[in-house]
């Protein structure tokens, strides 16, 4: 049983992602980036801190306070702002195609940090699944336009987002998968502030009013956030991170995303096929 529950965390946590690209590129018509980002952690923070009070799952050692703010400066204000700025740029679509690259770099991260060297079937299903990103990213027609500033940030949301996936694997041979999202939910906060904080002084920011935009932070904050950075992190307590980076590709394919994709349907089946066979050329005994 044990064997499925590492799959059904990650497609759900990629899922979850998936989504949120779009309800991101809604919200961020009224809030700025880097605000947006902090409200988000503000309340992700909440939701973790009451569940890991009641679960007892707070506590670490002062020794490795240094390696969760490092996690939650990568992953949280290095990934996730990335992630914010490109999709604010580029559209939701592109958003959730590019960053579908980090299984990539897992790969390459967790071979040198946690030396998980992978076999051939996963380094050539690697290459057929990021190749069908690339086509579907495609060449930029005017590379100083804002869409292509935007995809080279979205390309950086991947570096660090596959850093953040190694590191934090590094910490949950420690600690329980809620203790690790908690701390560095909370170093995100602390670091993502300053940028926040200038941004909504420097656009003269508004609180919303739209019910519906409250609605849209809750759920990235709630269910983006805190849910889906557990279910992330649960997921590789139970499965190898090479392996459990292939379910990173789920993201652009949830129903939410092709619904404002932008990219030609043939690039867009063409993307999801390599992401299926690369999945099953990596687990050919699922």
């Amino acid at each position: 049983m044990n064997k499925w529950l590492g799959p059904v965390f990650l497609i759900a946590a990629a899922a979850i992602w998936g989504g949120m690209y779009v309800v991101s590129k809604v919200v961020l018509e009224t809030v700025p980036p880097w605000v947006l980002l902090e409200m988000r952690f503000v309340i992700g923070l909440v939701v973790l801190g009451i569940w890991a009070w009641y679960a007892n799952e707070w506590k670490i050692a002062f020794r490795d306070l240094k390696a969760m703010a490092l996690i939650g400066l990568i992953g949280y204000t290095g990934s996730i702002g990335f992630q914010f700025v490109g999709t604010h740029l580029s559209g939701a679509s592109l958003g959730a195609l590019i960053t579908s690259a980090s299984p990539a770099l897992i790969s390459l991260f967790a071979w040198k940090l946690l030396r998980e060297k992978p076999d051939r079937k996963k380094v050539f299903s690697l290459v057929i699944a990021t190749l069908g990103v690339m086509i579907v990213i495609g060449l930029p027609s005017d590379p100083g336009s804002a869409p292509f500033i935007g995809n080279i940030i979205l390309f950086g949301a991947a570096v660090t987002w596959a850093l953040y996936t190694v590191l934090s694997r590094v910490q949950t041979l420690k600690y329980s998968s809620l203790t690790v999202t908690l701390w560095a939910n909370l170093f995100g906060v602390i670091f993502t502030f300053p940028m926040s904080w200038w941004e909504w002084q420097a656009k003269n920011a508004k609180w919303p009013v739209d019910g519906e935009i409250w609605l849209g932070i809750l759920y990235l904050g709630i269910i983006s956030t805190a849910l889906a950075f557990y279910f992330w992190n649960k997921g590789f307590q139970y499965i190898d991170t090479s392996a459990g980076s292939l379910f990173f590709f789920f993201q652009p394919i949830v129903p939410q995303t092709r619904k404002t994709s932008k990219p030609s349907s043939n690039r867009r089946n063409h993307d999801e096929a390599c992401t299926l066979l690369r999945i099953c050329i990596s687990h050919p005994n699922r």
